[in-house]
C-alpha cells in the first residue's frame, strides 16, 4: 500500500510520519533551515503485518501544488492532515479536490496538533473537517485526534492504516509496464537511477524499457520494490531501477518523464479528456485556454480546445 499525505502548511504532515514511522523528514538543507516541506519526502515501515507500506510526503505550500500532485497520482489511501489550532485552511480545501479528481476514494484524516488545544477546539475542528467531506466521495472518512509530540492517538491511527492496507485490492499486473519517474540521480558504482510508482504490469531485471518522451532505450541492471532489493516489481509498488543504456546519463532524465514497455512507445501532444471544473471556480472555461495539465508526475503547459460550447 501507497499513502500520501494532503492539507495545509505547517499543519504537521512531515512531523505525523516521524511519529508513525521513526523516520525523519524534511532531510534538504533548505527544508531544515525554511521549517517547510518543500518537494516530495518518502519513508517506508512495517506497521505491525510484516509487509512495508509506503508513504509519500507531499508539501502544503500553495507555491509547490506541482510538487504535491506529483506524489499524489499512485496513492492508494490518503492521510488528511488538519492541524487542530488552525482548522481547515485554503490548501487543506485545494489538496482534498485534487484527491477527488484523482480518483482516490480511501482517506483517512489526522486531526493534529491537539496538545495545543482545549478539547473544546478539537471537537469544532473535527465538525469543521465532517462539514468539509460531507459533499464529496469521502464523506464519513474517519477522524483520529492525534499529538505527534505526545504520541496521543497514534496506534489508533496506525491501526487504522493496517485495516486499510488489509481491504485495499492489488492492482491488476497485467499488460505493459508503465511507471511515472519522480526522481533521478546517480549512485557511485551503480549509475543512474530513477525511483517512481508503478502503474502497470511488471518489471524484472534485464528488461528492456522505453524511457519517454525521448524514446531511449534502456535495459534494468537492478531494482528495489517497496525499498526492499528484489528480481521484480509489479503495479501499485514504489521502484527504484538501476538503469543502463549507451551514453546515459542523469541530467537526461527529468521529473515526468515514463518508463515504457516498448510497445507503448508513442509520444503525443495531443490527448482527449473529459474534464470536470470544479465548482468553486470564479470564471468560466473558454476555448484555447492555457492550463497546467498534470499526469502521473508530469506537469507541463498546455491549452484546452473545447469540442462544443463552454463550461
Amino acid at each position: 500500500m501507497i499513502i500520501g499525505t494532503a492539507g495545509h502548511i505547517d499543519h504537521g504532515k512531515t512531523a505525523l510520519l516521524k511519529a508513525l514511522t521513526g523516520q525523519q523528514g524534511d532531510r534538504r538543507r533548505e527544508e531544515r533551515e525554511r521549517g517547510i516541506t518543500i518537494d516530495l519526502g518518502y519513508a517506508y515501515a512495517d506497521l505491525g503485518d510484516g509487509q512495508l507500506t509506503g508513504f509519500i510526503d507531499v508539501p502544503g505550500h500553495e507555491r509547490f501544488v506541482h510538487n504535491m500532485l506529483a506524489g499524489a497520482s499512485g496513492i492508494d489511501c490518503m492521510l488528511l492532515v488538519v492541524a487542530a489550532d488552525d482548522g481547515v485552511m485554503p490548501q487543506t480545501r485545494e489538496h482534498l479536490a485534487i484527491v477527488e479528481l484523482l480518483g482516490i476514494r480511501r482517506a483517512l484524516v489526522a486531526l493534529t496538533k491537539i496538545d495545543r488545544v482545549e478539547p473544546a477546539r478539537v471537537e469544532e475542528v473535527r465538525q469543521q473537517i465532517t462539514e468539509l467531506l460531507q459533499p464529496g466521495p469521502l464523506a464519513g472518512s474517519a477522524i483520529f485526534p492525534v499529538s505527534s509530540i505526545e504520541g496521543r492517538g497514534i496506534d489508533a491511527l496506525r491501526q487504522a492504516l493496517l485495516d486499510q492496507a488489509a481491504r485495499i485490492d492489488a492492482r491488476s499486473d497485467s499488460g505493459y509496464f508503465r511507471l511515472a519517474i519522480d526522481r533521478a540521480f546517480s549512485v557511485t558504482g551503480a549509475g543512474v537511477v530513477v525511483t517512481g510508482t508503478a502503474f502497470a504490469g511488471r518489471v524484472q531485471v534485464g528488461d528492456e524499457l522505453m524511457l519517454s518522451p525521448l524514446g531511449r532505450r534502456v535495459r534494468v541492471r537492478g531494482l528495489h520494490a517497496q525499498n526492499r532489493e528484489a528480481n521484480e516489481a509489479h503495479a501499485g509498488q514504489r521502484v527504484a531501477l538501476n538503469l543502463a543504456g549507451e551514453r546515459l546519463a542523469v541530467e537526461q532524465i527529468s521529473r515526468g518523464d515514463w518508463l515504457l514497455a516498448p510497445a507503448l512507445q508513442g509520444a503525443t501532444r495531443r490527448i482527449d479528456i473529459e474534464f470536470t471544473l470544479l465548482a468553486s471556480e470564479a470564471r468560466a472555461l473558454k476555448h484555447w485556454t492555457p492550463v497546467h495539465l498534470h499526469l502521473g508526475a508530469q506537469d507541463i503547459t498546455g491549452r484546452i480546445a473545447l469540442l462544443e460550447g463552454e463550461l
